[in-house]
Parts: structure tokens; sequence; C-alpha cells
């Protein structure tokens, strides 16, 4: 029986930041590109808000209302709606509580408008995913601090504070992968900051995504909050939100054989890899060279192929690729970079794709849940559970749980939109991806680090791999950080006091990750 009790609490939304009178603000915007002069908001009149805000916003000249931003606090909502919801799309900003360095001491979780015999059905595996948790980050351990311990070169003679910091380090590493049998019910808590016009669409589409219920909530307190500050904002200008009927996504044919039949066709193609390269630009390299020789108005006798794409690519001869700021998109030479594309397929767990998501400027086809469900567990399993046939027990017995109690409440008759939060992180989900080789590049040298959450970390390692063998003068450098600073800039590591413990530099890619 489930040793813990459960807590959970509404959705706690507070606005951290607002302009003052953002409406005025977008109108004097407006008016700005019609004087010779910055308009400010205090010369905004009525007329010119019964008039140019409505009119701008019919019109579809929307970034008037771009300019006004809104930092909100968001406490007691799951990760299924931070992944399905907030994190869809590219045009925002968080900073969110993370399950790998926070220990889930407490079952905290989402529930959703269950009664009767569907709510002990959802508490109880809530609660008994939770026991799974505690009971693979204490077997985990043990494995983690061997490893650690190794790679640290910790020896008895170390001071206690040595010791101490590896083992808090270990502890992290163990819940890291325990976390994979955690609902993706479970709370987290983020700082949110969207612009006004990004507002009003998600306002417009929150019965869009897996988790409408939820996301009413969330998002009406949003809205309901900077009317607070400025009614006129939602007032005089918006579109209402749109029906569940009205939404192309309802139209969409289910699945004759639930979602199982898609993901065996889709693994099919996958393979044994975790990311599968699925189409690219054929003449990249020669786009990328013509690119740089049109940046700089050179000839191709006056620069050949191989010599545009050095300078753009090998950090000795290109110091944006070391640098700290990511500047490239602001670097002439470094957007020839934006041109070639490649699209990937690719299978992560529901955990991994929450941090993977956040390159926002690698854009996916993420699946609709509600669509894509399994009637058998479908999950990933981390390296480290693999090795260890106590934890594999522990988290096979976790997963059989989630999957029998997700289905016990579809026979009771319980909507799937709600039944889908008691499945685990470790939920496998099948996605197209795609991005420039200027975005691309920029995700595949912070997630080549050892310290990037494994399965990311696996997805990248092939995707360099296919990209080296099909555009080779292109692949050339591309690596974590330590590989491309090395005997460029210091330091050769960014990880600072969290270094992996491993000299990746000396013989990338062939160097072995253990964590």
């Amino acid at each position: 029986m489930p040793t813990l009790a459960l807590s959970t609490a509404p959705p706690r939304v507070t606005l951290r930041s607002a302009p003052q009178a953002p409406y005025d603000g977008a109108i004097a915007a407006a008016r700005t590109c019609y004087s010779p002069r910055v308009i400010a908001r205090e010369e905004v009149t009525e007329k010119h808000r019964d008039s140019i805000g409505p009119l701008t916003f019919e019109g579809g000249h929307h970034t008037v209302f771009q300019h006004a931003h809104f930092e909100f606090g968001l406490e007691n909502v799951s990760r299924q709606f931070v992944w399905s919801v907030l994190h869809a799309y590219p045009f925002y900003n968080s900073e969110q509580s993370s399950q790998r360095y926070v220990k889930l001491n407490e079952p905290r979780a989402f529930v959703p408008p269950l009664d009767g015999e569907a709510r002990d059905v959802f508490e109880q595996a809530v609660l008994r995913a939770w026991d799974a948790y505690a009971e693979l980050s204490a077997l985990l351990k043990d494995d983690t601090w061997a490893i650690l311990k190794e790679l640290r070169y910790v020896r008895p003679t170390n001071a206690a504070a040595r010791h101490a910091a590896v083992e808090r380090e270990a502890e992290k590493k163990a819940i890291e992968t325990a976390r994979y049998v955690i609902p993706i019910a479970a709370f987290t808590s983020m700082v949110h900051t969207i612009s006004g016009l990004v507002l009003h669409r998600l306002h417009r589409m929150m019965h869009a995504g897996d988790t409408p219920y939820e996301a009413q909530m969330v998002i009406g307190a949003m809205v309901d909050l900077v009317k607070e500050v400025d009614p006129m904002f939602f007032e005089k200008v918006g579109l209402d939100t749109l029906e569940p009927h009205q939404l192309p996504e309802a139209g969409i044919p289910r699945p004759t054989s639930s979602g199982d039949a898609f993901v065996r066709e889709f693994d099919r193609r996958l393979g044994t890899r975790v990311s599968r390269l699925r189409d690219w630009s054929a003449g990249a390299e020669r786009v990328v060279a013509d690119a740089v020789r049109s940046t700089f108005g050179l000839t191709t006798a006056e620069m050949g192929d191989a010599d545009a794409i050095d300078r753009v690519m090998n950090p000795a001869r290109n110091r944006y690729r070391v640098d700290l700021l990511n500047v490239a998109y602001h670097s002439p030479l470094m957007r020839a970079l934006n041109h070639p594309s490649y699209v990937f397929e690719k299978r992560l767990s529901h955990t991994a794709d929450s941090q993977d998501q956040r390159h926002r400027m690698v854009p996916a086809s993420r699946p609709m849940m509600t669509f894509a469900d399994t009637v058998e567990p479908d999950v990933v399993t981390p390296r480290l559970i693999r090795t260890n046939p106590a934890a594999q027990a522990v988290y096979d017995r976790a997963i059989r749980d989630a999957w029998t109690a997700k289905n016990r409440l579809l026979a009771l008759g319980v909507p799937l939109e709600y039944a889908l939060y008691l499945l685990p992180n470790a939920k496998a989900l099948r996605l197209v991806e795609s991005g420039s080789f200027l975005a691309l590049q920029h995700k595949w040298t912070l997630r080549t680090c050892f310290n990037a959450q494994e399965e990311i970390y696996l997805a990248s390692m092939d995707e360099i791999a296919q990209v080296q063998a099909v555009h080779p003068q292109l692949g050339r450098f591309l690596g974590p950080p330590c590989v491309l600073r090395n005997r460029i800039a210091s330091p050769r590591c960014t990880e600072g006091t969290h270094f992996c413990g491993v000299p990746v530099w000396l013989n990338f890619p062939d160097a072995q990750r253990r964590l």
C-alpha cells in the first residue's frame, strides 16, 4: 500500500511583472509607424483606443501587441499541461523547477475532476508511482555513487566535504533516472513570460492540445490578471476562444487500432536509432558556401567552397562558434548556416522531450497523446535502470501499474484527457523535428555535453553522425563545447564545477559516457 499522502490544489497564477497601460502602448506603437517621432502612451486618446486599436488588430497588424510582455508565476500546474500547451510553440521564455535536480519528496499532482471509484483509482496510482520513485532513488544511488567516485577521483583520504559533495551529486543523478516513473500529472512551478499577442493566441486556442480542462483554468487566470492591469487589452480587441467542435483537430479520424499500429510502423522506420535523418537539403554545402560569398561580395575564384565552409564552421577561424552568448543570429557570417535544413524522426520519453522542446528554433510535430494512446505499456527505459536488475523489476512494476490504472479509468468511462495524466514520464513519444543548420549546430553543441540529458545526448549523437555522412564538410566541426574550445578558448569546459570528469576532447565522438 502507498505510504504517502497525495497533495493537490488548483493552479496558482500570479502576475509578477507587467507594463504600464499595455493597450495604450500598443496604440502608441501603431501610431509611431505614421509619425516621424516616437508616440508616447500619454498621447493616446479615447478616440484612438476605439478606432486604431480594433482597426490594427482586425487588419492583422498584430506586432504592435507584442511590445507588452507579461511575466507570470505558475504553480500547481502539471508537467503534461506545460508540455502540451505552454512549451508547444516557440514564443515564450520559461524557467521551470527541474525534476533532474529537485527531489520529489511529497506526492504533489494535478487531479482532474473525478469522483468515486475513478478518483480513488487515480489517486492510488499516483501514490504508488511516488513509492516506486522513492524505491528507485535509493536503489540507484549506490550505482551513481560508484561511477562518480571513480570519475571524480574520490579517495578515502579526501576531506569529508569532498565526499559529501559527490554524494549529493550521486543522489541527483539517481533521482534524474528515478523520475521516469513519476506521472505526467506531477506538479511543477515556473516563471513564464509571454507577449500580449501570444496571450491572445493562447486564449483563442486554449481548447486545443491534450489538456483543455487545465488550460482553461490556467490561461483564463492569466487573462483575468492582465484585465486587472488594463481591461482594455482584451475588451477593446481580441477574438473569442475557439470551441472544441471548431478546432480542425477535432475532425481528424480516430485511429482504428488505438496508437499501437502507429507505434509499430514508426519504430520499423526508426530501427535501432533514437533519431533518424528523414530529409535534408541536398545541396547544403554549396548553398552555405554561396551564402558566405554573397555576404562578403566574393567570387568563387576569390573564395572556394571548402574555404568558405571552413571560415564559418572552424572555431579556430570563427570565434563565434565558442562565444558564450550565442551571438550566431546576430553574425552576418553565421547567418549563412540558416539556409540548409534537416528533418529527423525521433523517439523520446515524455520527460526527455519536455527538455528537448525548449530548443524553440528547432520545431517539432509532437503527438497529440489523446490520439496516440496505446493499450500496452510503451516507454523508454534509461540505461542506469537496464543495468540494475532490482531497479528494472521496480521500474517494470511501476510501468505496468500506470497503464493498468489508465486503462481502468477508460473502462470506467473517464475521458482520455484525464486518464492520460497517469502515464509516467517514461512514456515514449514519436515526433518529427526539423531545423536550420544554424539552429541545429547550436543545439548539438549543448546536447553532446556529457551533462546533457541522456536521451537527448543519444539523439544528438545520432543526428551528428548522419549529417556528417551526407555533408562531411559541414559536419567536421560538430561536438560539445570542450571539443570546439580545445586549444582555442579558455576555459575548455564551460560547466565549471559540473565538469563531467571525462576528457571528451581527446577522443570525441568515441568517448564513453557512463552517466
